[in-house]
């Protein structure tokens, strides 16, 4: 290259720059001055945090069960106190088997716990059996209340076993159990870090795609195309200040779960920033390439709820465990990007630096995150065209 031609680079490679900081001004002083954008950005993580971390739970706490116990023996009475003494269960002593279910008709309980008549001599010869009913209109809470029964008998047995009375042949056996990743067994510990997902859905697409349409609608994103910019320059310009908001509800986000819900973060923070990058540069492509296609606020704020938000909460493993769901389905959530950000974020913050989870998975984040911004800049030369 001659000097004319490496100058005339030059000047073009500065004034390139100089024109991509002056729309990103703009574009700052634009999201300072608009409300919703300030809203979408750093009053909402916070609310969903709080939402989210308090008031979403897939624990049990205090369920109100009927307990009816046909004979008062030392062996019933200690079947009972597994119940009585755990923080899963509210109990409610009733006489009858009549009375205990017209308490869970009413849905006064939740749940009966019956021992038998001759509990004791039954137990004697091993074949003893406690009756648990529980009220199965909503199946996810019928299987984790009989998984909390079973923990109640199990440590009826272990302290009969530890005082040297050994009831049956089940009594013997020495069960020891552990959580891995999650050692109090709080489902906060999942959700917290895939509300990160939530945050950043809706500062990336959600709001990109509504600010971006509402300048198709007025005119002033043509505007722009009579400056000497061109359209990666102001797809540019426009991005980075949402890029930053996206970041700062992240920071927000982590901050408040390890304040408020004391949620660990055993991998590198450093990882999680980079990671969370990645998926803030998908879902701005997103948000670019509805805003680019539709011109329209209420179309754009329809597709990108049917297209990011609402998959980032159902098919991602936030909420629902993906191995759970049919197989046509679990070959759908391969291509949203929040499957593969909550498989990170729930690593790095229960498990630790995985590689073999984290490399697969921000790898497709990063090929996507190439094609969805490649996507925009051309939708929006062709829709200039």
């Amino acid at each position: 290259m001659n000097a004319p031609m490496k100058t005339y680079a030059s000047r073009l490679g500065k004034g390139s720059f100089r024109r991509i900081l002056a729309l990103v001004r703009k574009e700052s002083w634009q999201v300072v001055r608009d409300p919703s954008s300030i809203a979408v950005g750093i009053v909402m993580p916070m609310v969903l945090l709080v939402l989210f971390g308090y008031g979403l739970s897939f624990d049990l706490k205090n369920l109100p069960v009927a307990l009816v116990m046909e004979e008062s023996s030392a062996a019933a009475r200690g079947a009972v106190s597994g119940f009585e003494l755990s923080e899963y269960f509210e109990t409610h002593q009733v006489k009858t088997m009549a009375e205990a279910e017209r308490l869970l008709m009413d849905k006064t309980v939740d749940g009966i716990v019956r021992i038998p008549m001759q509990f004791a001599r039954d137990a004697e010869a091993g074949t003893a059996e406690i009756q648990v009913i529980v009220n199965g209109s909503d199946a996810n809470t019928a299987r984790i209340a009989l998984g909390y029964a079973q923990g109640a008998v199990a440590t009826w047995l272990a302290r009969e076993a530890a005082a040297g009375q050994v009831l049956n042949a089940g009594a013997t056996i020495d069960l020891q159990t552990r959580l891995w990743f999650n050692e109090a067994n709080d489902s906060t510990y999942f959700l917290v870090p895939g509300l990160i997902v939530l945050v950043m859905t809706l500062i990336g697409a959600l709001l990109t795609a509504l600010v971006m349409a509402r300048e198709w609608e007025r005119g002033t994103f043509e505007a722009l195309f009579v400056t000497p910019a061109r359209p990666g320059e102001i797809l540019l310009g426009k991005t980075v200040p949402y890029f930053i908001l996206g970041m700062l509800g992240l920071a927000l986000s982590v901050v408040g779960s390890q304040i408020l819900f004391g949620v660990p973060l055993r991998g590198s923070l450093w990882i999680l920033v980079l990671v969370s990058m990645l998926y803030l540069l998908v879902a701005l492509g997103i948000g670019l390439l509805i805003s680019s296609v539709t011109k329209s606020q209420f179309v754009a704020s329809q597709i990108t709820l049917v297209v990011t938000f609402l998959p980032a909460m159902m098919l991602s493993g936030f909420m629902f465990d993906i191995r759970s769901m049919p197989l046509a389905i679990q070959v759908i959530t391969h291509i949203f990007p929040a499957r593969y950000f909550v498989s990170v974020l729930q690593t790095l913050f229960l498990a630790g630096d995985i590689w073999a989870v984290i490399l697969p998975n921000a790898a497709v984040l990063a090929v996507m995150a190439t094609v969805l911004m490649t996507a925009s800049v051309f939708a929006t030369r062709k829709k200039i065209g």
